[in-house]
């Protein structure tokens, strides 16, 4: 895949922008709060063609990106990860937005006719969604009010887009939220995850932390979606979400073969998929 165009920064600004990432660089935790990360977000989804949607989804607003150009085909929504909910192994962050845009690249050179992108609770906060307690991007990141609200959203998609099926890619965290959100439909043609966390407590126990207390396991779900066509991708250097995490998860969907689950060679947690994502796409 090329490389992403530069973003355009007015040269004001773009000073500005130079010594808070200097500072940043130097090791100054403070610059965080100065840094709007949707910004980078909201413009490269404007390069390629994406409208922003403000969605009221129940409990949260959420922010999404809509590309639809043809009614009736399916709607490609993909789900964004966990962002930066911790700052280290013991420190919240207080705010979860992703500091990079791999989600918003993957969706820009997705084929399909109708493709989305949607954020999480909590974050973008500074773009118009919702503020949140911090428990909905740590511990109950999900939970029932939070896969409740993940559905209206893409209720909503689907309906502006004018689809009648949906594919779900879910990318780290949001694997979860896709396998979750099928299981309580009826409309999902396909689901795609990469890096998914689709096993929270079997990777919580081998990283040695704490459970997700309110939360979901989609794993526990993993039967009542077995009839939806699916592919898990997972990087053979992924030290975050091993391999085995998608492997048990296809076992408990009556894949004993493991054919659902697709090795990527060299991709980390959030490395290679840029670049292999265009031919992933077609298996």
């Amino acid at each position: 895949m090329p490389s992403a165009p530069a973003i355009r920064i007015p040269i004001f600004s773009g000073l500005i922008f130079a010594v808070l990432l200097a500072l940043q660089l130097s090791g100054c935790a403070a610059t965080s709060s100065f840094i709007n990360r949707g910004a980078f977000c909201e413009d490269l989804a404007a390069r390629n063609g994406f409208t922003k949607e403000l969605i009221d989804a129940g409990t949260f607003k959420l922010l999404s990106y809509t590309r639809f150009t043809k009614r009736i085909e399916p709607v490609t929504i993909y789900i964004e990860g966990d962002g930066l909910a911790w700052k280290s192994r013991r420190c919240l962050s207080d705010d979860p937005t992703p500091k990079d845009t791999l989600v918003v690249e993957l969706a820009s050179v997705d084929p399909s006719e109708n493709t989305a992108y949607l954020a999480r609770p909590g974050q973008y906060s500074l773009s118009g969604a919702s503020e949140c307690e911090s428990a909905y991007w740590s511990s109950k990141r999900f939970s029932e009010e939070v896969i409740a609200s993940m559905n209206m959203a893409v209720d909503r998609l689907k309906r502006i887009s004018g689809a009648d099926k949906v594919d779900l890619v879910g990318y780290s965290g949001g694997g979860a939220i896709a396998v979750l959100v099928a299981a309580r439909r009826n409309d999902v043609a396909s689901i795609r995850t990469i890096a998914g966390n689709l096993d929270t407590e079997a990777l919580n126990r081998h990283h040695g932390v704490s459970a997700l207390t309110g939360s979901l396991n989609p794993i526990d779900y993993a039967s009542a979606i077995s009839k939806v066509p699916q592919r898990h991708f997972v990087g053979t250097g992924d030290k975050t979400v091993p391999a085995f995490i998608a492997e048990s998860f296809a076992r408990r969907a009556g894949d004993n073969s493991g054919g659902s689950v697709i090795k990527v060679e060299g991709a980390t947690h959030n490395t290679g998929w840029r670049e292999k994502w265009p031919e992933l796409l077609r298996k």
